[in-house]
Parts: structure tokens; C-alpha cells; sequence
């Protein structure tokens, strides 16, 4: 595969395998179970439409099985999140999409999805959209499947999804030829780059934690009147240093008109965090934040790996939005705004708890205590038994 001659015309198959493959090194060590699944793909009938389409459902549920499946999950959104996410964003065939961290190409399927249902009616419209996307992931496995679901999904030439590292190219290189008009994407959050990454960036944006890089980046890639939908961690929204001044400049450089903040459970069993989808347009300042609280559905505590978030849980989100220009919006139990002087004033601190939810009564705090060290008092006691015991039982 990886030796694979090509002509180097634009949309060479062979080309695209072989860049696949170029970095791969997987292997099967049951030679009959790979002889089993190449029976069964050479029994998919690829030039039926309705074929093709089933078997790219096929490969987006076991995208979707990763989730289980250990480092595997790191590489997966949950498509109710994604398609939520396009649906909000809009894009239209012809604007340039770009996913700088795209892992498997959710946010990329369910952009296609979503043009194809509303403004793809024409091959010319066809070729347009597929003509502007634009993506990059970092490791081999999910770049690869990347290539596999976008081959799946319709798409006649996917080198446009490059086996790149977004943030170790220098900060200041991304220039006018580099902008894009969309940006939907969940970037790694929680791990620290390789030694020397940070140095591509302003002195005061230099961090290692990927994900304050990556904002830094999207900020910069955007064209004026540019919009943008990013899953963010809590840690985010309400961090120091570098964190204030990454929000100080997305509110200086963006409209951020909306967060909306979901339950620690929606990306589990991978991650059990609370994370928010922020919604920004670049080229006006931000006056004020609108946040709406998801919830988990009534009669169930968390979502899980069987009761996952569906797209109908975010239906309320959406009769709430307000339609593309966002008329309309009311403050609800679930929904409420903030202004940016608000922000200023809290030291940018856009960890903002709803406040229609009445806080939980913990107690008066001294009679915590007290039963707190009776508690303790009571543990000693038990220990203390327990050591008389064993001692009598080891003298016999």
C-alpha cells in the first residue's frame, strides 16, 4: 500500500492510499478474520448509491463503538454534539470549512450531511462544497479513518485532510491565503504539546495545554465575518494567565454570542468533565453572552454508553436559539445573558452558574463539622476494635 505508483493527477486514488498508509502499521494476527472482512467489503456494491450510503452508516457506528475501545475514543465526538453543532453554524457549499483537530471527520460527515440536505442541488454545488474543506489531524489511526469515512461519504479526492500537527506551524505564518470562513472542532484538551510547540506562538499566548493553543489559532484563521462552533473545557472558561488573555482577546476580536454548557456526562466513558460549545463570529467585539444550560432528560440521572445524548435532547436549544440572526431570545430557566463588562469585571471569568437554579443547602456549617468529627471520632473508635481483634486472634 504504501508503494503504490501514482500518476500525480489530482484525485489519484492511488495517491490517497498510499498516504494513508504511509505511517501506518497495523496489522491483523489472524489472517482469516481479515480474509473474512475483505469478503465481506468485496461484497458491498460501491456504484449502488443505496448501498454505499448503508455501508458509511455502517462505518460511522463503529466510529462510534470506539468509544469503549480505550486511546480509540479520544478520536470521537458524539454526533448528536457535532450534527447540533453544524445545524447552529450553517455552512454552505463554497464557504471554506476547516476542522484544524478533525480526529475521525465527524464535524466533517455531519457538514456534509447537513449541505447536502439543504443547499446541494446541482453537481456544480457538489463540487463547490467538497472543493472547500479543509482539515488536519495529528495521529496516524484517526487520520487514516478520517480518509476512510470522508472516501465513504462521498467524497472523490480527500487529501484535503492532511496527517499534520495544526500547532507546529509558527502562529504568525498563518496569513490572508490561510483564512477560512467556518471553523467547527473539538480540540484535544487536557494534554500538554511536545517540548518546543509553544514557541510558535506570541509570548503571551505560550502555554502547553492544546487546547488555549488552538483557540489562539482559530481566532487567527477566521476572516472577518467568519463564524466558528468549539467545544471547550470548563477549565476554559474559568483558568488563569494565559487562559484571561486568550479570552480577553476572543472577546476583543469576536462576537462570543453563545456558550452553551452540558452535563459532565456527555462524553463519557472517555471523559467525565463538564464541557461547553462556544459559538463566535470574528470582526466585531463582544457585548454581551447569552449561555444556555443543557440538561439530561427527565428520568435520567447521566447520560451513558446506552443511553447517549441524541440530537432531540438539543431540540429545546434550538426552538430557543432564535433562527440565524438569533431574534427573539428570552431568558429561561435553562437560558441567560451576561454582558461583557460583566466578564471584564469577573476578570474574564466566563464560568458563569445559572442563576434561575436555586444552590443546594449543604447545612449550617458548624453542624457539619461537629458531625463531621463524630464521624472521625467514631472511625478511630471502630479501627481501635478492630486492631484488638486481630491482635487477640493472632496471639492464639
Amino acid at each position: 500500500m504504501k508503494n503504490l505508483a501514482q500518476t500525480g493527477k489530482p484525485g489519484d486514488r492511488r495517491r490517497v492510499v498510499r498516504d494513508v498508509f504511509e505511517d501506518a502499521y497495523n496489522y491483523m494476527k489472524s489472517g482469516q478474520l481479515m480474509r473474512q472482512v475483505v469478503n465481506k467489503i468485496s461484497g458491498v456494491d460501491f456504484n449502488n448509491l443505496v448501498e454505499r450510503q448503508h455501508f458509511g452508516d455502517i462505518y460511522e457506528q463503529i466510529l462510534t463503538d470506539l468509544q469503549s475501545a480505550g486511546n480509540a475514543g479520544e478520536y470521537y465526538t458524539p454526533r448528536a454534539v457535532t450534527a447540533f453543532m453544524a445545524d447552529r453554524i450553517d455552512p454552505h457549499p463554497g464557504e471554506i470549512l476547516f476542522d484544524p483537530a478533525c480526529g475521525t471527520g465527524g464535524f466533517l460527515t455531519c457538514s456534509l450531511r447537513h449541505m447536502r440536505e439543504r443547499y446541494v442541488k446541482r453537481p456544480e454545488d457538489e463540487q463547490k462544497m467538497q472543493a472547500a474543506l479543509r482539515a488536519v489531524e495529528k495521529k496516524q489511526l484517526p487520520h487514516m479513518l478520517c480518509v476512510t469515512n470522508m472516501l465513504l461519504h462521498g467524497i472523490e479526492d480527500p487529501s484535503f485532510v492532511r496527517h499534520d500537527n495544526t500547532l507546529a506551524r509558527p502562529y504568525i505564518s498563518y496569513t490572508q491565503p490561510d483564512r477560512v470562513d467556518i471553523v467547527l472542532t473539538n480540540p484535544p484538551f487536557g494534554g500538554r504539546e511536545e517540548d518546543g510547540i509553544e514557541s510558535n506562538f506570541p509570548a503571551h499566548f505560550r502555554t502547553r495545554e492544546t487546547a488555549d493553543l488552538f483557540l489562539a489559532v482559530i481566532i487567527r484563521l477566521l476572516k472577518p465575518g467568519g463564524r466558528a462552533a468549539v467545544v471547550l473545557p470548563d477549565g476554559s472558561l474559568f483558568g488563569e494567565g494565559v487562559k484571561t488573555r486568550l479570552k480577553e482577546h476572543l472577546l476583543e476580536e469576536c462576537n462570543l454570542h453563545t456558550i452553551v454548557r452540558l452535563p459532565n456526562s456527555v462524553f463519557k466513558p472517555y471523559a467525565s468533565i463538564g464541557t461547553n460549545l462556544l459559538f463566535f463570529e470574528k470582526g466585531e467585539t463582544t457585548k454581551e453572552i447569552w449561555f444556555y444550560e443543557h440538561r439530561v432528560p427527565e428520568g435520567q440521572k447521566a447520560y451513558s454508553m446506552t443511553k447517549p445524548i441524541r440530537l432531540e435532547h438539543l431540540q429545546g436549544c434550538i426552538d430557543w436559539w432564535g433562527g440565524a440572526a438569533r431574534k427573539g431570545r428570552e431568558e429561561t430557566p435553562q437560558a441567560w445573558r451576561v454582558t461583557a463588562d460583566d466578564v471584564k469585571a469577573r476578570g474574564y471569568n466566563l464560568d458563569i452558574k445559572n442563576p434561575h437554579t436555586v444552590a443546594d443547602d449543604h447545612g449550617d456549617p458548624e453542624e457539619l463539622l461537629e458531625n463531621l468529627n463524630a464521624a472521625e471520632a467514631e472511625t478511630t473508635s471502630l479501627r481501635d476494635q478492630l486492631k484488638a481483634i486481630l491482635a487477640g486472634a493472632l496471639a492464639r
